[in-house]
């Protein structure tokens, strides 16, 4: 077993321990004085293991998500990410594999933010399948900032540094995860901030980027034939046609653009409704309008792929627009998002579009 492969089965064994760690919970055999205690936690706990590099997000006493920054990834992630009933609404492969599920693109992985030209490097394509890094830059997690659990939110505040092969930084990101749950819905927000530390940063139009979900196999569209997707550097990727048994994904826009022509489109928000065993589930991703590239463009693929990319102009619209977004040496960019969990119904338009501009206002 190879280095990487020991670290993710590693870390597929911590995973699995904290999960039934958090499922084994309750009150049976507690004293009253242990009870009221629990009683007395925040509704919103949020629990830093450095030893596992990890930060559990616990909502009413249930899992929600992972802050997770192993050595074995090439940029942390928010991973698994749960409904209300406990439904991981993110694809398992390449860390946790669950039967009937895709295999392609591993660097396809819970929540991630990240670009595909950074001068010139690639972060988006970037994992252990990949050798040679010299076209290759990674996103280093260097500090926990501040962790705070709440009645009404945990918040957890991280520095990263985007770097070359050579270690040499490029970008710093400091963001701020503000994590939300009430009754069937569950919030993320991600407040991240670029910087240029040492000298100018060119982020090219290029359509891998920036704000990526890969949804469980559930939550895809039903594929109607095999497809050939090709990266910015010419790779090609393979996706198969799959057993399409209880598979009932549908993204739907702001514009009022359905299915897989919402990719390579604009929009205030895109939402994906569809079905994990007996719940209806909708995901929504909800663009800031201060953003960079706002509204931004909708990198989104029927078969997982869950993006929002502001900066990748030129690639998504064809040539009609283009940006080539870049940061002067002690410039700075803050991105913002939503990410919207809604179990036990199926959203329609005008749920979230109350709910972006509740927000955005």
């Amino acid at each position: 077993m190879n280095f990487h492969k020991q670290k993710l089965f590693n870390y597929t064994a911590l995973i699995t321990l904290s999960a039934m760690t958090i499922a084994c919970g309750g009150t049976e055999g507690k004293t009253e004085t242990e009870q009221d205690s629990e009683q007395m936690k925040d509704r919103i706990e949020l629990v830093q293991d450095d030893a596992a590099k990890k930060v559990d997000v616990i909502i009413d006493g249930k899992f929600f998500t992972s802050y997770i920054y192993p050595d074995s990834l090439e940029k942390p992630v928010l991973y698994p990410i749960n409904t209300a009933n406990g439904n991981a609404i993110t694809r398992g492969w390449p860390v946790t594999p669950r039967p009937g599920e895709r295999v392609d693109h591993p660097h396809h992985l819970g929540l991630w933010f990240n670009y595909g030209d950074v001068n010139g490097l690639d972060f988006w394509n970037n994992s252990s399948a990949i050798k040679d890094k010299t076209k290759y830059g990674h996103i280093v997690h260097k500090s926990i900032k501040s962790v705070k659990s709440g009645n009404e939110e945990g918040i957890l505040e991280v520095s990263l540094d985007w770097v070359n092969n050579a270690g040499e930084v490029l970008l710093t990101e400091n963001t701020t995860f503000i994590f939300r749950g009430k009754d069937d819905q569950r919030t993320i927000d991600r407040i991240a901030t670029l910087t240029a530390p040492n000298g100018e940063v060119k982020m090219t139009d290029n359509k891998e980027g920036m704000l990526g979900l890969r949804t469980a196999r559930q939550l895809e569209h039903p594929s109607n034939k095999p497809e050939i997707f090709t990266d910015a550097s010419g790779v090609a990727t393979g996706v198969p046609t799959m057993n399409n048994d209880g598979i009932t994904g549908m993204y739907l826009s702001s514009e009022g653009v359905e299915g897989d022509d919402v990719w390579g489109t604009r929009g205030d928000w895109v939402s994906l409704t569809g079905k994990i065993k007996d719940e209806n589930i909708s995901v929504a991703i909800l663009d800031f309008p201060s953003n960079p590239g706002y509204p931004t463009y909708w990198h989104a693929r029927g078969y997982g792929l869950f993006a929002a990319n502001p900066l990748g102009q030129k690639a998504l619209s064809d040539g009609k627009d283009e940006l080539n977004f870049k940061l002067a040496k002690g410039e700075s960019a803050t991105f913002k998002y939503r990410i919207i969990i809604y179990s036990n119904e199926t959203v329609l338009d005008g749920q979230v579009n109350r709910d972006y501009i509740e927000w955005a206002k």
